[in-house]
């Protein structure tokens, strides 16, 4: 009987920390409707890499805790969230093997289905109107997700998260 050991749990709980920490951290006015949507990258990567630990109930509580840290309406980001992780973990080995540039332009359609899926969730709620913008943080995302990839697959060799 072996025992199963999970390695580098901890860093993988980090990492959606650091991503959280950077989605909700102030920044100018310029450049905040380009900021890349950190947390949904990050666990892009994550349910690539690891689709058997890191899935879509995991999608739904970084969701949830996103919504409650941007005082959204509670489960708009999680739905959302975890529909496109959804998507990755059920295509997650074929995206693996993509070339970066289209893994690149993959996640950037999957970070604009999400924007697309919390615009229209929120309009159903309130009364949201649609700008063109909402589609800069798929654009910002597409040209991050190469550094975001090679670092976190980095991270994951160095400390043998499994």
């Amino acid at each position: 009987m072996s025992m199963h050991i999970p390695h580098g749990r901890w860093v993988v709980w980090l990492s959606f920390l650091l991503a959280m920490l950077f989605q909700i951290m102030p920044l100018p006015g310029l450049v905040e409707s380009w900021r890349p949507d950190w947390l949904l990258l990050v666990m892009i990567y994550w349910a690539m890499a690891l689709p058997h630990r890191y899935n879509i109930l995991s999608a739904w509580v970084l969701g949830v805790l996103l919504d409650i840290l941007l005082g959204a309406h509670l489960g708009i980001r999680a739905l959302s969230m975890s529909l496109v992780i959804y998507v990755v973990v059920l295509h997650f080995q074929r995206l693996r093997n993509f070339p970066m540039w289209q893994q690149a332009l993959m996640v950037a359609s999957l970070v604009c289905l999400h924007h697309l899926l919390v615009f229209w969730v929120q309009f159903v709620v309130n009364v949201a109107s649609f700008d063109v913008s909402l589609f800069l943080p798929a654009l910002s995302s597409l040209i991050i997700w190469p550094w975001v990839f090679w670092m976190l697959r980095r991270i994951r060799r160095i400390y043998k998260v499994r």
